[in-house]
C-alpha cells in the first residue's frame, strides 16, 4: 500500500502575506494545510487557475465603499474556462504602522494605496493636519515601503494582519472613516459542475447587450423580474472593441438548479448574445432567498403539466 502524501493544493491570493485577500483566504476550510501562493493582481491569479498553475484562486469582487472591483469582472469576462464556487465577506478596517520607536506626533508623511487612503481621509485630517500622501501599490507595500525606506513617508496606512508578518509599531488602528466597510471576495476554479443548491445561494453571469436600441436593458432585466428574481448586483463594463458597447456583471438571488434561475438563464440565453455563466454558490451570510409561491419550483412544474394536458387534449380539470 503506498505511504505516499496525498498532493497539497495550491491557491493564488493578492499578495504578499497580511492582505485583505489573504484573510479571505483563511476562511476556507479546505484550503488550510496547503499551498497559499502571492501574486501580484487579479489577472495573474485567475491565469494560474485557467493554466492549471494553481487550483483555485480568491480575489476580490466588490466592496461597499467603491462597488464592483473593475479589474476582476474584466477579468473574469476575458478569461474562459472558470466557476465561482463560494463567497467570502471581510471587514475593512485600517491601522497606521511605522517602523518601532515611531510616535504618532513624529508623522509628516503618510503612505498609502489610493482606495486606502481616501476610506481613511477623514481620521488623517484630525490626527494628521497638514501631513503629504506618498502613493504605495498596496496596503502591505505601503507598510513595506516605510520600513525599508524605499518610500518618503514615517508611516503607512496597512491592513490588521500587516503586524501579525512584519515588525511594525501600531500607531493608531480602526482609522477607516466607514466602520461598516466590507470586502466580498470570489474562490475560482477551473468549470465545474454546480454544488446542490443550499436555498441560500447566488447565481454570477456577464451578458451583453443584443443591440444599441432603447428598451434593450430594460429587455434583458425583464427575463429576471418576470420569474420573482432578485438582483443583489448589476454592474456596466465596456466591451472595449468600439464605444457604446457595454456587458453587464450581474449576481443574481437563487441557484441556477432552480426552475425560476434556470427559466431565468434559457430567456437571457435567447435574448443575448453572449452570456458568461461564472456559478451559483451559497451565499457567505448563509440568507436563504424568499420568493413568492408563484415562482416555486412546485408552481413552474405545475404550469408545464398544464401545457402538456392542453398539447394531448386531455380534459381540462
Amino acid at each position: 500500500m503506498s505511504t505516499d502524501a496525498p498532493e497539497r493544493r495550491t491557491y493564488s491570493y493578492l499578495g504578499p502575506a497580511g492582505t485583505f485577500t489573504e484573510s479571505a483566504l483563511a476562511q476556507v476550510p479546505e484550503a488550510r494545510g496547503q499551498v497559499w501562493k502571492p501574486v501580484h493582481n487579479v489577472g495573474e491569479a485567475l491565469a494560474d487557475v485557467a493554466e492549471g498553475t494553481s487550483d483555485a484562486a480568491m480575489i476580490a469582487i466588490e466592496n461597499t465603499v467603491e462597488g464592483g472591483v473593475s479589474s476582476a469582472q474584466d477579468a473574469l469576462a476575458e478569461t474562459p474556462g472558470l466557476r465561482i464556487i463560494g463567497e467570502y465577506l471581510v471587514p475593512v478596517s485600517f491601522v497606521l504602522v511605522a517602523p518601532r520607536g515611531t510616535r504618532l506626533e513624529d508623522v509628516q508623511d503618510v503612505a498609502a494605496h489610493p482606495v486606502a487612503y481616501a476610506q481613511c481621509l477623514a481620521w488623517l485630517g484630525r490626527n494628521v493636519p497638514g501631513h503629504r500622501s506618498v502613493v504605495a501599490g498596496s496596503n502591505v507595500a505601503s507598510a513595506l515601503g516605510v520600513l525599508d525606506g524605499s518610500l518618503p513617508a514615517q508611516a503607512a496606512i496597512a491592513a490588521p494582519g500587516v503586524a501579525d508578518h512584519y515588525d511594525v509599531e501600531v500607531l493608531a488602528e480602526n482609522i477607516g472613516d466607514n466602520e461598516h466597510a466590507v470586502t466580498r471576495f470570489v474562490l475560482v476554479t477551473r468549470t465545474v459542475a454546480p454544488a446542490e443548491p443550499t436555498g441560500a445561494d447566488k447565481t454570477s453571469l456577464i451578458a451583453e447587450l443584443p443591440a444599441e436600441r432603447s428598451g434593450a436593458l430594460l429587455e434583458m432585466l425583464e427575463q429576471f423580474a418576470t420569474r420573482g428574481i432578485n438582483l443583489s448586483l448589476i454592474q456596466s463594463r465596456p466591451i472595449g472593441d468600439r464605444m457604446g458597447r457595454y456587458r453587464f456583471v450581474i449576481d443574481a438571488d437563487g441557484h441556477i438548479a432552480d426552475e425560476r434561475m434556470a427559466d431565468a438563464l434559457m430567456g437571457l440565453k435567447r435574448f443575448s448574445p453572449n452570456v458568461i455563466f461564472l456559478g451559483s454558490y451559497p451565499r457567505a451570510d448563509r440568507k436563504i432567498v424568499q420568493y413568492p409561491d408563484r415562482y416555486s419550483d412546485e408552481a413552474f412544474a405545475d404550469a408545464r403539466d398544464w401545457l402538456r394536458g392542453l398539447l394531448s387534449g386531455e380534459p381540462d380539470a
